[in-house]
């Protein structure tokens, strides 16, 4: 057990699973305790977020209002992985190049700019949020995905072109099969981005509702129990989500955690 100890707080050292598990659970207890004591009068306790919790969930709909957010937060995930990975692959062909770096420049705008601009092209409602969620999670998915298309190492693409591939059959296998696990890593990321801006664009447009809209109301009424509450819940949904997208990178791309140690891949 002491052996154990000191190689957690050992620079670069593995533990069990079994190890992590139990340092994790100790740190969420003395997290909880921690906010029990030291929340007094200041924020709401673990007790009273539990239960109010339980209140939106019967009471207000919860449940209905994180489908919701769900629901468009998947559909604009959805486009931003078909918009962006067009966007992203169309800078091997010169011509599109200065298009995807005006791409790229828009991650320095603020949606809060742009808002006016998008509810004239999209007129509000459902589309104005999934426009405004792709525009907030493309800019930054199309800036990581170029920066990794530029990393690929030339021999990669002179050892495609000795075994006699056409220019075309090269950006298939080099640039587009060869980055699919990065993107799909990257997707995960900005789906995080994307729950971060849910709260925002949601409160645009609260006539469909969602959790954003829902968190917003709680906030302007100072109701600081129900707030922590959905910030919890959507906490926990990001967190399923974000496994799920790990899951899915796996699946589809078994060979991008495969280490080479000792001249042998493991």
């Amino acid at each position: 057990m002491i052996a154990q100890g000191a190689q957690v707080l050992t620079p670069n050292r593995r533990v069990s699973s079994r190890a992590l598990v139990l340092l994790a659970a100790t740190q969420v207890a003395l997290a909880l305790w921690l906010w029990g004591s030291a929340s007094a009068g200041v924020l709401p306790r673990p007790g009273e977020v539990a239960r109010a919790v339980g209140a939106l969930w019967a009471d207000a709909g919860l449940g209905s209002a994180l489908l919701t957010s769900i629901g468009t937060s998947l559909e604009a995930l959805a486009i931003t992985a078909a918009a962006g990975l067009l966007i992203s692959y169309s800078t091997v062909l010169p011509f599109f190049r200065p298009v995807v770096a005006a791409v790229t420049t828009g991650r320095f705008l603020g949606l809060v700019g742009l808002t006016f601009g998008f509810t004239l092209l999209f007129s509000g409602g459902h589309a104005l949020r999934v426009s405004l969620l792709v525009f907030g999670m493309t800019v930054f998915f199309v800036t990581s995905m170029v920066a990794e298309i530029r990393a690929l190492p030339a021999r990669a693409f002179d050892h495609a072109r000795t075994v006699r591939m056409g220019e075309w059959r090269v950006v298939l296998e080099v640039v587009v099969l060869g980055t699919a696990d990065r993107a799909l890593e990257l997707l995960r990321q900005n789906a995080a981005v994307g729950w971060t801006l849910l709260t925002m664009v949601e409160g645009l447009t609260r006539a469909e509702g969602g959790a954003g809209a829902m968190l917003l109301d709680r906030n302007k009424h100072l109701r600081l129990d129900e707030v922590m509450a959905i910030q919890l819940c959507v906490l926990a949904v990001g967190f399923l989500q974000d496994r799920a997208l790990g899951a899915l990178r796996r699946l589809v791309c078994p060979h991008a955690d495969l280490r080479v140690e000792g001249g042998r891949t493991s």
